[in-house]
């Protein structure tokens, strides 16, 4: 088995195949701090029904259940797909440095995380409509 130096224009290529994944992965991480910001709201609106003696909050607190099963698909989802991305910038940096095409492994990473980030963005939508429809029936 023969060893070869890793020379500073591999990496310098590995670097900047990465590049793109990595500013993916600070948009994901602002995605998840709106979604935490949004979480704790829809908590703190839960909690605040709870709380009060009304019986006629069941659309209310429904609502609510709604929203957090949809922020928490979303939440689930991004952190996944950070994971994945993470794994894909990873075997970028070993492919480089190891001189080994790994294209059969990033490739299928890199869609699968897409796909979460897609379906991650579907139920962020979806609650952003919920709430939206309830601000609309409640004024």
């Amino acid at each position: 088995m023969e060893f070869t130096t890793l020379q500073p224009e591999s990496l310098s290529k590995a670097i900047q195949l990465s590049v793109s994944p990595v500013f993916l992965l600070a948009g994901i991480g602002a995605l998840l701090n709106v979604l935490s910001a949004r979480l704790a709201r829809v908590a703190d609106q839960a909690r605040r029904l709870s709380e009060s003696d009304a019986r006629g909050d069941d659309f209310d607190r429904r609502y609510c259940k709604r929203r957090m099963q949809h922020i928490l698909r979303a939440i689930s989802l991004l952190t996944c797909a950070t994971l994945l991305l993470s794994i894909v910038v990873s075997a970028i940096f070993m492919g480089v440095i190891a001189q080994v095409d790994l294209t059969a492994i990033v490739a299928p990473l890199f869609i699968t995380t897409m796909g979460m980030l897609t379906l991650a963005s579907i139920s962020f939508l979806l609650e952003v409509r919920l709430a939206t429809e309830f601000v609309q029936r409640k004024f």
